[in-house]
């Protein structure tokens, strides 16, 4: 049986909650043809695309760096590779949880190495359309590119 006081606790909970999901559904106002709009308030943060060009440089640099790392050889700090001899040496050794822990990270780098050589495939797209706009940042990423 629940006492007033937790049921109190659930009800403002539940509250809370419904306030704050009504809060973070996006403001559209609804026009005469029955579509859905955007309101200036769910545009505000929308630009002409300069930042995200002007950070171009710098993130594919991220990203390729990341990539280096991850296809390294077994002598690399963070790579694939390391991690599976590391795996491989626990196996041998009979840790068990060791190596279960180790072999999860394998399989989360080797996923991560598909999700970034996708995003360096969108980032080549995305500079092409920067490109196309007349936006380019310098090699740096501060866009100060005349």
């Amino acid at each position: 049986m629940k006492t007033p006081r937790s049921t109190a606790v659930a009800a403002a909970s539940i509250a809370l909650t419904g306030a704050l999901l009504g809060a973070a559904a996006p403001a559209q106002a609804v026009g005469a043809d029955g579509s859905a709009t955007p309101t200036a308030s769910a545009t505000s943060g929308a630009g002409d695309g300069r930042g995200l060009c002007k950070r171009l440089p710098k993130v594919e640099a991220h990203v390729t760096r990341a990539l280096q790392r991850l296809n390294g050889d077994a002598s690399t700090r963070g790579s694939v590779a390391r991690m599976q001899q590391r795996a491989a040496k626990a196996k041998t050794a009979g840790r068990t949880a060791v190596y279960t822990y180790l072999n999860d990270r394998v399989t989360f780098r080797k996923g991560l190495v598909t999700t970034l050589e996708q995003r360096q495939k969108h980032m080549a797209a995305v500079a092409d359309w920067c490109a196309s706009q007349g936006l380019k940042a310098d090699a740096d990423g501060t866009g100060d590119a005349s």
